[in-house]
């Protein structure tokens, strides 16, 4: 067997006029996991879907494990044993488990069998997974097993995912740098597309920066420093961290909840009789692990879903920024424009002027650094954390009295993330009252004046101390 899994040499992608990579490069070790890093726009993503074949390259050379090889779809790499576990996951919510695992094989369909031995290898794997659940029911984390389950099912040796813990909380990250390791170590590669920088010098082997298209560092996880790491992404110096400082000055109460009762999609309650309040000028942690019904709160508190019972009051002009942009936020085949103009569909009336939409998008997207051509480029040609800055930008432009955000720095870079969270402070100190939850309580700690943790249905205040956050979410405290 080659000493290299993967080596992709020369790569090169044009997409019209815009050069996606220039040359880059790739060479990742037989039985390790490797870390991709780079900025927003990089051209990570783009390399990764060459290697499974989703996009081919204008020029350049595949190798696997030491075989030249040409794929003219993800089939092609699939049969060389290459397998991709999107940022997104691809599973279809209608079906079970194990129907989505045995999805697109081929032969007689025995499906006591199949269950059989979807359970099996779900239980050789480590991975709790009931093969006759609905994966719509299923948290993200199980989801994200689901697709790591097909992939060995499909006898993947070499597995690449796209910024797998964006949204994971930490446990459920280390849990899956476990399994890689274990993965690694049977004689599996694993290729991990990242912007956690201490995540990649902590728990993989190697790992190459791409900035701008190339390739521009390649070295062993463990013989970089994390501020020359940002040096190598950013091509200069990171900067010293701003100060952090608190809200002091907090105004009337823009949103409150009383006695607030809320269910799941399974009509099952996760929020009973939780009772809280947000003013102007400050900004409010959510903190709960998955599953704790945070999500369902959040929902609730930006008024996309009424409660059970008990009452929410807030504001008409509320934005919501959230967790998950191609469900929820932007439509891919539309236009920036188009995409702009959809905000609040169903509650106006008339024409839409579009000169004028085109005109404040064109504002909004040079003041919020979002890097497209213009208002006529479809959202679908935007890396994916250019796309998150776009539905930041929509949003905070309304002037909203009231924000809710869910996971907004998921999936961007160090770079992108501190404009995120400068944005947010920014309009706290314009006087509106802002509502973040994170799975990374880093960012909690960084962002928030006050925290609210959500666990067995209820929602606590819980002093700004990150060890007892994390006891209360855990039901510990």
């Amino acid at each position: 067997m080659s000493a290299n899994a993967l080596d992709l040499r020369g790569i090169t992608r044009h997409f019209g006029d815009v050069v996606a990579l220039e040359d880059a490069s790739l060479l990742v070790r037989t039985g390790t996991v490797h870390a991709v890093l780079g900025e927003n726009g990089a051209g990570k993503t783009t390399l990764m879907r060459i290697a499974y074949g989703i996009t081919r390259p204008t020029s350049g050379q595949i190798l696997v494990r030491g075989e030249p090889c040409a794929f003219r779809s993800p089939a092609d790499a699939i049969a060389a044993g290459i397998a991709m576990v999107q940022q997104h996951p691809s599973n279809v919510g209608a079906m079970t488990v194990w129907e989505n695992v045995l999805l697109g094989g081929a032969g007689h369909l025995d499906p006591i069998t199949a269950r059989a031995a979807v359970r099996r290898l779900a239980s050789e794997l480590g991975f709790n997974l009931d093969p006759e659940a609905r994966v719509s029911d299923l948290p993200v984390a199980a989801q994200q097993r689901l697709e790591i389950l097909k992939a060995i099912h499909r006898k993947a040796t070499i597995i690449i995912l796209d910024e797998p813990t964006a949204i994971l909380a930490p446990r459920d990250a280390a849990d899956l740098y476990a399994w890689l390791r274990k993965f690694s170590q049977g004689g599996g590669t694993a290729i991990v597309v990242t912007h956690k920088l201490e995540e990649a010098r902590r728990f993989t082997d190697d790992l190459t920066v791409l900035r701008a298209g190339r390739t521009v560092y390649q070295s062993p996880s463990a013989t970089i420093s994390s501020e020359a790491l940002a040096q190598a992404m950013l091509g200069e110096p990171l900067g010293p961290e701003a100060s952090r400082p608190r809200s002091a000055a907090r105004g009337e109460v823009v949103l409150k909840g009383e006695q607030v009762s809320l269910t799941d999609d399974r009509h099952v309650f996760v929020l009973r009789d939780a009772s809280f309040q947000v003013r102007a000028g400050e900004i409010v942690g959510i903190a709960g692990v998955e599953g704790s019904g945070h999500h369902e709160l959040l929902l609730a508190m930006g008024q996309r879903q009424p409660p059970h019972a008990g009452r929410i009051h807030g504001p008409a002009a509320t934005s919501v920024i959230p967790e998950d942009r191609h469900r929820d936020a932007v439509v891919l085949d539309f236009t920036l424009a188009e995409n702009a103009a959809v905000r609040n569909a169903g509650s106006r009336r008339g024409l839409v002027r579009w000169k004028r939409v085109s005109e404040r998008v064109a504002g909004f997207l040079e003041r919020f650094d979002v890097r497209a051509p213009g208002p006529t480029t479809r959202m679908r040609a935007l890396s994916g954390g250019n796309q998150q800055k776009f539905v930041l930008a929509r949003e905070l432009n309304a002037d909203p009295e009231l924000i809710i955000a869910e996971n907004p720095t998921r999936g961007l870079d160090i770079r992108a993330t501190a404009f995120v969270r400068e944005q947010l402070r920014a309009a706290r100190a314009r006087g509106a009252a802002v509502v973040v939850y994170s799975s990374d309580l880093d960012e909690i700690m960084d962002l928030a004046d006050r925290v609210l943790v959500v666990h067995s249905g209820a929602v606590s205040e819980v002093p700004l101390d990150r060890a007892r956050i994390g006891a209360a979410m855990l039901g510990a405290a």
